[in-house]
């Protein structure tokens, strides 16, 4: 992560957005004070199901009960 000041994000803005694109993002700050954040518009890519399948496993012992003295300790 970038912070610039006012004056050198105004003098330099081509070369922030550059930045910006490769995917970094960018503070503008006034008087070292953090005023403003510069990131991408791109939308986030959109997630796929299945992408973990067979990555993946779940234990029987998942779906035990939990031991008394565990859900004392969650207040259960």
């Amino acid at each position: 992560m970038t912070t610039v000041n006012v004056h050198e994000a105004k003098s330099q803005l081509s070369r922030l957005l550059a930045q910006v694109e490769a995917g970094e993002e960018v503070i503008i700050a006034r008087n070292g004070k953090p005023v403003a954040r510069l990131v991408s518009c791109q939308p986030k890519p959109k997630r796929q199901p299945d992408t973990m399948k067979g990555l993946i496993s779940i234990d029987e012992r998942f779906f035990e009960p939990l031991p008394e003295e565990e859900l004392e300790l969650w207040g259960v």
